[in-house]
């Protein structure tokens, strides 16, 4: 009996040891030979018809495919699991295994992530993608570590372009005296203070009235988010002016990547890659769809900078320039010139 009973003890020790190795991840799954068995969440902010989402459910195709079902992806868009307040605590926790926050949500983590508001820093969505994809990219990405979070990617929603209800802004002293609502940021303020402007930080949900009740003068965005929220409605100028971006940042848990093995990070690799394809793909044709319509909607005057009216901005905000490159890093603003 004795020895019966000390044969069951070791028995359920093993057991112990054996499910010890799960991974981090939604579900788990022993970290042994083989695909591991998991649930992975994915949570953004944003609704469903935007490349965001679209990557998101790229990402779920390839690795429940090439898993054969294994791997299990739930896609949360909406802020139907997280909102832009509390995603990237969650990540930490690893309550969640995948976020894309807009850059600007991280600044408070690492100053290096102010490279999108850089005004003019980046002639392209191709010139962005290869920063992120680079050097000095991969090493802002690396800050996060510190935190338990690794940067996986950077997913592009565009240039940002700007609309009035005043006038036609072709040189930095027509924003002189006008307020402009902005995503909000030390960094954003300082280029409007220096043309002249106000700036203030409303809900994206909130803009349209805001510009219809005239709150603000005008704001700054993408095409597609200028079309989509039909603020050609509520402004009768635009410049096309390229001079911020808004981009994303797939991030995933430390603990949770290192506990999959080789062929189980490959498969959700593999994900991640194709999903980051279709976003910049769907991000650029989405943009460029949007321009043509707002062209056909025919509702606001459009007026696009020169290269010389381009510079005249430059010139103007180069206090920014020197001040900004000081906290992001100079050798990081000139490998972004470079691209």
């Amino acid at each position: 009996m004795f020895l019966a009973a000390l044969a069951l003890v070791i028995m359920f020790a093993l057991a112990a040891c054996g499910n010890s190795e799960k991974t981090e991840g939604s579900g788990g799954g022993a970290k042994s030979d083989g695909v591991q068995e998991l649930t992975i969440k994915i949570a953004h902010v944003v609704a469903e018809n935007t490349p965001k989402h679209q990557g998101a459910l790229k990402l779920k195709e390839v690795i429940e495919k090439e898993s054969d079902g294994k791997i299990k992806v739930q896609v949360y868009p909406n802020s139907s699991l997280f909102g832009d307040k509390d995603e990237y605590q969650n990540l930490v926790a690893n309550n969640v295994q995948f976020i894309l926050p807009d850059m600007s949500k991280l600044v408070g983590n690492d100053p290096g992530f102010n490279i999108p508001a850089m005004p003019f820093l980046f002639e392209s969505d191709e010139a962005a993608n290869a920063f992120w994809d680079g050097e000095k990219g991969q090493e802002i990405f690396t800050r996060l570590e510190k935190d338990g979070v690794l940067g996986m990617a950077m997913w592009p929603n565009g240039a940002k372009h700007m609309t009035n209800d005043k006038k036609a802004i072709k040189k930095p002293e027509d924003l002189d005296g006008m307020k402009i609502r902005t995503q909000g940021g030390q960094l954003l303020e300082a280029i409007y203070a220096e043309l002249g402007a106000g700036s203030a930080s409303i809900p994206f949900g909130e803009l349209y009235t805001a510009l219809q009740q005239g709150t603000v003068d005008g704001q700054e965005n993408t095409f597609s988010n200028i079309e989509s929220k039909k603020f050609d409605e509520v402004q009768k100028y635009m410049t096309i002016m390229g001079h911020t971006r808004v981009d994303y940042a797939l991030l995933t848990n430390t603990k949770f990547w290192e506990g999959l093995n080789d062929e189980t990070k490959a498969i959700v690799q593999k994900g991640v890659d194709e999903g980051t394809k279709l976003a910049r793909e769907s991000a650029k044709k989405l943009n460029d769809d949007a321009l043509a319509k707002l062209k056909e909607n025919g509702q606001v005057e459009i007026n696009e900078l020169s290269d010389a009216e381009i510079e005249e901005f430059k010139k103007t905000l180069e206090p920014i320039y020197i001040e900004w490159a000081e906290k992001i890093g100079k050798d990081i603003i000139e490998d972004a010139e470079s691209k």
